[in-house]
């Protein structure tokens, strides 16, 4: 089905409710154990590679919430210059978000794995690896339904 630019997009909720409910299920305990503000952090730096600026303004609403500062959340994009916002543990969680969404590119180099070991629990990093894979899932399927950011649906948002 060709779509012109203005037409609408599919609605990837109610066209597959199976796996929409089943990523929605991953998603969930993806986070199970890691800090919400990590795993808003991480989020925001997948949804900035990957240019979801729908995600992108979601996470970020996210994080504030989380009690994430303004000043943070400015510096994500940058943050091996700004290197000293953020903790080693987050460090090691951007770099791994980084190689993860970027695999294509190189794929996950072992001084970033090791650098995730060193800060992780195996428990923790498979989570953390969740959320990556989730999240860069979810930027897909926002960017190819033309998701419009700040239009936010989830229930109690």
């Amino acid at each position: 089905m060709t779509h012109t630019a203005d037409a609408p997009r599919i609605d990837f909720a109610k066209a597959a409710p199976k796996a929409y409910r089943a990523l929605v299920g991953l998603d969930a305990a993806a986070r199970e154990g890691l800090d919400p503000a990590l795993v808003e952090l991480v989020q925001i730096r997948a949804s900035q590679l990957n240019g979801c600026a729908y995600c992108l303004h979601l996470h970020t609403s996210d994080a504030r919430k989380a009690g994430e500062s303004e000043e943070r959340l400015h510096l994500v994009a940058l943050w091996p210059e700004a290197g000293h916002f953020f903790t080693p543990r987050e460090q090691a969680a951007l770099a791994l978000a980084e190689a993860v969404t970027l695999v294509s590119h190189g794929g996950v180099p072992q001084e970033v794995y090791a650098r995730a070991t060193a800060h992780f629990t195996e428990d923790e990093l498979a989570g953390l690896l969740a959320v990556i894979v989730t999240i860069n899932a979810w930027n897909r399927i926002a960017l190819t339904s033309a998701k419009v950011a700040g239009t936010d649906l989830r229930p109690g948002r």
